[in-house]
């Protein structure tokens, strides 16, 4: 915080004591302070109204309301019009409450979400693209249940390249995906319980002629063709296992991209020679030719022949201490239990 702001605003836990006593910021609602930092955010009471869906005068409607309060405690307001297409002036005073209420907010939610999933009223799911079915599936052993006690599920879509982080910060209590292990021996997560779906490793999908690339490949060869490879997720933690974070200098990436579905019409359209590595999974359905973006492309067999060997894990995973901690008809005991069903299955 800057001199002046301190001259003007009282910091920490004063300006926190003053939210919480001062008749006048009563009515500041945590809705307020949501518009504040997206005033703040985007520098413009128009754009900020386009951010949150809402009319631009009830944007500016809040903000001179906070403008008001604010001149009269601390004797400046938070944000200064400066004419019509121009930013907006976020005051020192401003810049003080802004940071404040980013903390405030986050205390807030946390400590909600953090009390409704202690008392089992919401569940939040995480899931990638292709563990919606097994969500589903799980779902509907415990569907009649949630219902009856008022449980909301939530589900998230998370990459592959976040699910260690969305598990750790707390931000879903359950995360259905893919992770990178080495081959044949257990999960290698100690502070995770996992449910094993199914273990699998990867494929080709390549557009290069039989006499270029036979019908199978070791992964020890994979720098002498030309990749198609993403920037993040699943299979860039494979090379990073097989060649190290510097992957990229020991490879031939001819283009890298940020959706499966966009590399398999890059080698489609001939505009790249080479081939794409997939999960072993992607590239059966592929072979039976059931991927539109996949038409026309060969599908190779990626063999594990480089060390470390490593192979794909498909599953559930979650906390184990908050699983441990409930008692087990608590919603997310029961959906666990709904999974290993289905694994059981």
């Amino acid at each position: 915080m800057s001199t002046s702001a301190r001259l003007l605003l009282p910091a920490g836990n004063q300006l926190s004591r003053l939210l919480q006593t001062s008749p006048l910021l009563l009515d500041t609602t945590l809705d307020q302070l949501r518009t504040l930092i997206t005033v703040h955010e985007t520098r413009s009471a128009l754009r900020a109204a386009r951010v949150l869906g809402r009319e631009q005068s009830s944007v500016q409607k809040q903000i001179d309301t906070l403008n008001r309060n604010f001149k009269s405690l601390c004797g400046e307001p938070l944000v200064v019009k400066q004419g019509r297409g121009r930013d907006v002036l976020i005051t020192p005073t401003g810049e003080a409450l802004v940071e404040l209420a980013k903390h405030t907010l986050g205390d807030w939610l946390d400590s909600i979400h953090e009390c409704r999933r202690r008392l089992g009223t919401t569940l939040t799911v995480g899931t990638t693209r292709f563990m919606l079915d097994s969500l589903a599936k799980a779902w509907h052993h415990v569907a009649d249940d949630f219902r009856r006690r008022d449980v909301e599920l939530k589900v998230v879509h998370i990459r592959t390249k976040d699910i260690w982080h969305k598990l750790e910060s707390k931000e879903v209590d359950i995360v259905c995906g893919s992770v990178v292990t080495p081959a044949g021996s257990g999960s290698q997560f100690a502070d995770f319980d996992v449910i094993e779906w199914r273990r699998g490793g990867l494929a080709l999908l390549t557009n290069l002629p039989e006499h270029r690339l036979g019908a199978s490949v070791g992964t020890g060869e994979l720098p002498k063709l030309p990749l198609v490879v993403p920037g993040d997720g699943l299979i860039a933690e494979f090379l990073r296992g097989w060649f190290g974070p510097e992957y990229r200098n020991e490879l031939d990436i001819a283009a890298e991209i940020d959706e499966i579905q966009y590399g398999m019409s890059l080698l489609r359209s001939g505009l790249v020679e080479g081939c794409m590595i997939v999960t072993s999974g992607l590239g059966v359905v592929a072979a039976n030719n059931e991927l539109r973006e996949g038409s026309g492309l060969r599908v190779v067999e990626l063999e594990n022949d480089r060390k470390p060997v490593l192979e794909r894990l498909v599953g559930v995973f979650a906390r184990k201490e908050e699983r441990a901690k409930f008692p087990s008809d608590h919603p997310l005991n029961l959906l666990w239990a709904a999974f290993q069903r289905e694994v059981a299955d």
